[in-house]
Parts: structure tokens; sequence; C-alpha cells
């Protein structure tokens, strides 16, 4: 039937874009702490960067509980358009190159190029959205003299625009680029990789898709190497992004990613690049764990409603 047609390839683009959406809002806190672990060391140097738990508890003590939740309009905004984009392309870019491996499964080289490709496609979709959550949960960090007091996500888009030109939605692109395609190698073709390494183990046919044990063990995979693959990118992306000139001589504190990578090392030392890593990790690996687990339920679903 054509309706099923356009719903089989609609299937990983919906399924994925849900599972994404549903796990951003649930980890947006540890989300929040993470890229002010990140900014912390830039904002103030040489000093101790405070742990994620003290970050939020500060934070409810100064603003309130909802303060934990600053930005999250643009994190869903963010994974309705690249969290879609990145699931759906992988799992459609890894269910293509199985048909032409004769519905064999195939190497983890070709996993990781997919991973690779759709994430890079993503995040130029995407990016605009990313530099407002990025300002969004930044801005309080700053001065109150300099700080933009963003309302919501379409007033940080929209004043961006004014205020620094359309391109400044596209800084920190290259940065961006090299962590969509290690976060997408590091969770989804470390996922797919792990199933079938983890389904032997476990002698789990997955003659009906892998069993819920063959996914979490995969998915707790999948969050450590997502994690580990993407976090200096992450953190190089998050300075680039949250940086604004210099007051008296308007100039930006990094010329870019080399330039950032750099300068991170030579204050921060070279563990600089992983500053905030407890965040991100407690971040990436529920995320991770909810977009798989979710991702898969979701689709037996859609598959049942859709009747094939």
């Amino acid at each position: 039937m054509p309706e099923n047609r356009a719903a089989k390839i609609a299937e990983p683009f919906v399924c994925g874009g849900t599972a994404a959406t549903m796990a951003s809002i649930a980890i947006h806190p540890m989300d929040l702490a993470k890229v002010r672990m990140q900014l912390f060391g830039q904002l103030n140097p040489g000093k101790p960067v405070p742990g994620f738990a003290t970050i939020l508890t500060n934070m409810v003590k100064a603003d309130g509980i909802t303060s934990i939740y600053k930005g999250v309009d643009a994190a869903i905004g963010r994974q309705l358009v690249y969290g879609t984009a990145r699931i759906g392309l992988h799992r459609a870019f890894s269910d293509e190159l199985k048909k032409r491996n004769d519905g064999k499964p195939i190497s983890f080289g070709m996993k990781a190029l997919s991973g690779m490709a759709s994430g890079s496609i993503a995040v130029c979709i995407g990016t605009p959205f990313d530099i407002a959550l990025v300002r969004l949960q930044s801005d309080s960090m700053a001065p109150a003299a300099e700080r933009k007091n963003y309302k919501n996500v379409m007033d940080a888009l929209t004043r961006t625009v004014k205020e620094e030109g359309p391109a400044a939605l596209y800084k920190g692109l290259a940065p961006n680029i090299l962590r969509g395609m290690s976060m997408n190698v590091g969770q989804l073709a470390c996922y797919d990789q792990a199933k079938e390494m983890v389904a032997k183990l476990l002698n789990d046919p997955m003659t009906n898709g892998p069993a819920f044990t063959t996914q979490v063990g995969a998915s707790l995979v999948a969050g450590f190497t997502a994690a580990a693959f993407s976090m200096p990118f992450d953190l190089i992306k998050s300075r680039l992004m949250a940086q604004k000139p210099d007051p008296m001589t308007g100039k930006l504190p990094y010329s870019g990613v080399a330039d950032c990578a750099v300068q991170i090392v030579k204050t921060e030392g070279p563990l600089g690049l992983f500053s905030g890593f407890s965040a991100y990790y407690g971040r990436c690996a529920p995320h991770a764990m909810i977009v798989l687990l979710c991702t898969e339920s979701i689709t037996s679903g859609y598959r049942k409603a859709w009747g094939y």
C-alpha cells in the first residue's frame, strides 16, 4: 500500500526524533550543568571547576527549581531538527547499506561511515538551535552588565541575527560537525555493533529484534563511547558558541577550532579538554540509553500501528 511505503520511509525519522526529544527533556538539567562546567574555566581561569551537583544546587538556591530547565524550549527545537535528522538519516543509510550487502550485517567501518555522514548533515541543519541553547544556558554566568537576558529560544535566535548577523547562527560549526560525527559514531554505530556482540554473548537470535537485555547492554556501551569520542569537540563547540567580543578591543577570545583547543590546553592542561566529563557522561549515558531503548520500543509500536 502507498501509505505503508510512506510510513516506512518516515519511520526512522519519526521514531528517532520522538525518542531524542523525550531523552532531551529528561536529561536537560544534566546538559545545563555540563555547559556551565565547560564554560567555567573560560570565565574563571585558575579556579577549580565545581561538580555538576554543586552547580545545580546553587542554581536552585539562587533562582528556584525552574532554573535548571532554562533553555529547554531550545533543546526541544534542537532535537526536533537535529535529533530527527541524525537518527533518521543514520537508520536510512544503514538500511540501504544492508540491502546492498544482500541483507547481511555491515562492517563497523560502514556503520561508522553512516554515522559520520548522517551526523554532519544533521549538524548543518540544527546548529542555529544549538547556538540558542548554549546562549540560553550560559547567559546568567556572565557579569550582570553583559547579560543578554534572552526570553526564549525565538528571542535568542532573532536577537543573535539582529545584533551579530545571520552568520552568528553558525558560530562553532566546524567543531559542531566534528562533535556530531563523533557522537553518531560513538552512540549509533557503536550501538549497532554492540548489539551484535552482546546478542552473541547472551545467545539472543534477534529474530524479532533484539531482546531487552541485549538492548540495555548495548546502550550501556554506546553511552560510554558516545561521551568519550565526542567530549573534546563538545567542549570546543560550547566555548566557540558562547564567546563574545571583548568590550574594549572587540576581539573574540578564540579565532577558531585549533586556537581554542591550544588555549584550553595551555591554560587548563590537556585534561581541560575533558572539563566537565562527569556531567557530560552523566548526560550522555542516560541520553543514549533513553534514545536507543525508546527508539526500539517506539519503532515496534509504530510498525504495529501501520500494520507492517
